[in-house]
């Protein structure tokens, strides 16, 4: 009995102990997690919940290694008895560990939330996304509020947390002669165990272990979240080691398979105006113009369903990410979302184009309207970077009465706004806007309490709110006389909650609109495939621009795409679709094949029986995109004079 009580009290057994506790609490925080966005994730059915929650705790056990490393060490140094069991270097140790680990859970259980949105875990890029925005206290405050049952169980989990760690140690009475030798052994011994966790193991392809080795315990990229945890989530991205060149193909080569540099699309440029609408977290899912063959379907956006059938629309259109900051270079300089956003990128000061540099060259007033905070999201420096000569926020809508309590104007007055400020500019002009009343914690305005359906989603009533807010601003500009030549491009930044089962999946995950109306153009629901990247060269097209330019994406308006594919980033693979195939692609092998026209829920994954000539031109190209991106991102060509 003295003999197991020396051993349950050796430091060794009560790190290993305290350890343990943080590993299930891990556990039970995953499980949560599952529990609040397991609408996201339809297809995981308890074997395999039981193998993500053990593959989690591979990525568990390197995370929490990492933040108690000072505590293990201090901890079993082979010191002196009297140094290792006095009270206060223990007290101390202990600190040292409770600190780090409490704050690991913390932003471990905050994911459980945000991963419904973004469906990734936080990483590092985060914290430069909103370190513009003063607004995050009452957007936490929201949070706290709307999801205090999160609150709750991470307050049990603190609880149980701090409670079951306090333990303290004594060492065994024995002579120094033997001591200090097995001391020094348990030290080395774990400390080579602790290295071996923290690099995820000996094979060839666990060391060191990346956000990537997550995906060998997903049947789909977006579960990856599940099986990773937010702190190794930031410290993995703490160093940004991401941008490594790729050489799928020669030099000479790689222009053949892909290539960002157009040349003129005509000679003699058209000078119409251009109107860019990037509305808000407005899935395809949302919109009843896209859903007519889901039985039971109800749509949110009635004007925009009016709308779209005055419109060139398709069938297979894509976002090129995740979050506000993805959208716009992809929009408006046709730069996609690769790795990480371009903008929270060290490749953000790089020199770029856009469709108002390339427009304002040829005598065209460029404005960017965001309803924010001046300078929030990063969109005003953007929109400075990309050679738009004004920029009008908050601050220049002058109304604070307007102001949404969280993030911006509400749509209706700042659409308002957008369009009367239009009316008084000289033409030509080009000009974009990003609303924002669609965004969490999705509210409207108190005098629309209850009139638009409130659906299944908190995000379905502000739809019909931002609809509405839309249709008032057509309503206007329709009636002003530059309205007949001006070209109109709508879509969505990027998708949000999602919960049909013809959404919620890898390819659903990025359907948006995109739409193009001009009084000129025939309304036609084409049958190709569109990204944001494809924005840019296609109004090029529209407007005969009469210079060559850069830009990843092509021109879908006036010809069928040369390479018929639009690509996104779902971390931790690149995916690239055609009109009925998904690939995923992780850097060096594909990863899932998936004939989404047969298989709609994108559950079958053909890897290993597709005939490769069907694939093979979908990968040459992404690979030929990925190499030109990473090489013109790192060597700052990102505009046609480079």
């Amino acid at each position: 009995m003295n003999k197991i009580q020396t051993i349950w009290k050796h430091p060794l057994t009560v790190v290993a102990c305290n350890l343990l506790m943080v590993m299930v609490i891990y556990t039970l925080s995953r499980i949560f997690c599952y529990y609040m966005d397991r609408v996201i994730f339809p297809n995981i059915d308890t074997p395999h919940l039981i193998e993500i929650l053990l593959g989690g705790m591979r990525f568990d056990l390197t995370a929490i290694l990492y933040m108690s490393s000072v505590y293990i060490i201090g901890a079993l140094l082979p010191f002196p008895v009297a140094w290792r069991e006095n009270k206060v270097y223990q007290k101390v140790l202990l600190w040292l560990f409770w600190i780090p680990n409490a704050l690991g859970i913390i932003f471990n259980n905050a994911d459980s939330v945000y991963i419904r949105f973004v469906d990734r875990r936080t990483t590092c890029a985060f914290f430069t996304e909103v370190s513009n925005d003063d607004n995050m206290g009452t957007v936490i405050a929201n949070g706290v509020i709307e999801y205090w049952y999160a609150v709750v169980f991470l307050l049990l989990l603190l609880t149980a947390f701090f409670w079951l760690t306090r333990k303290s140690w004594s060492l065994p009475r024995m002579k120094a002669a033997v001591y200090y030798p097995l001391e020094v052994v348990l030290f080395v011994v774990s400390i080579y165990f602790c290295v071996i966790g923290i690099r995820g193991g000996f094979g060839r392809y666990t060391r060191p272990i990346t956000l990537s080795n997550a995906l060998q315990y997903t049947n789909a990229p977006r579960e990856s979240a599940l099986v990773l945890n937010t702190p190794f989530s930031l410290m993995k991205t703490i160093e940004n080691t991401t941008y490594v060149e790729r050489h799928y193909f020669p030099a000479e080569e790689l222009e053949s398979h892909m290539s960002p540099i157009h040349p003129a699309e005509g000679e003699q440029l058209r000078t119409d105006n251009v109107v860019v609408i990037i509305w808000e977290s407005c899935s395809k899912e949302y919109v009843g113009f896209y859903n007519h063959d889901i039985a039971g379907y109800t749509g949110y956006t009635p004007f925009l369903d009016s709308l779209l059938t005055q419109c060139v629309t398709f069938d297979y259109s894509y976002a090129s990410g995740r979050k506000s900051v993805d959208a716009m270079p992809s929009v408006l300089s046709s730069i996609p979302m690769l790795i990480e956003p371009y903008t929270l990128s060290p490749y953000s000061t790089n020199e770029v184009s856009s469709i108002a540099e390339r427009l304002g060259r040829k005598g065209y007033t460029t404005a960017f309207f965001h309803g924010a905070p001046n300078g929030s999201m990063g969109f005003q420096a953007y929109s400075r970077a990309a050679g738009f000569d004004a920029y009008y926020g908050m601050d220049e809508f002058n109304n604070p009465s307007e102001f949404d309590g969280t993030w911006a104007i509400w749509d209706e007055p700042f659409l308002q706004y957008y369009a009367n400020t239009m009316n008084t500019m000289q033409e030509p002009f080009m000009t974009a806007v990003f609303t924002a009343s669609s965004h969490h914690p999705f509210k409207v305005p108190a005098q629309y309490k209850d009139s638009f359906p409130k659906g299944n989603l908190p995000i379905h009533e502000p739809l019909g709110y931002a609809d509405h807010a839309l249709r008032k601003f057509f309503e206007n500009v329709s009636q002003q006389p530059w309205f007949e030549h001006t070209l109109f491009v709508i879509m969505a930044d990027h998708t949000n909650e999602l919960i049909l089962p013809e959404y919620t999946n890898s390819r659903g995950l990025y359907e948006i609109p995109i739409a193009f109306y001009h009084p000129q153009l025939t309304p036609e629901k084409r049958a190709e495939v569109v990204s944001q990247t494809d924005i840019m060269p296609s109004v090029m097209a529209w407007l005969g621009y009469d210079e060559p330019y850069f830009a990843f994406g092509e021109n879908v308006l006036t010809r069928p795409k040369k390479h018929p594919y639009a690509v996104c980033y779902n971390a931790p693979v690149y995916q690239i679709f055609s009109d009925s195939l998904l690939v995923q692609f992780d850097g060096d092998n594909v990863t899932g094949v998936y004939d989404y026209r047969s298989d709609r829920y994108v559950r079958n994954n053909l890897k290993n029986s597709i005939e490769p000539e069907r694939i093979e031109p979908m990968t040459d190209y992404l690979k030929a995109f990925i190499q030109q991106y990473i090489h013109r991102m790192v060597n700052n060509e990102l505009t046609v004079e480079k």
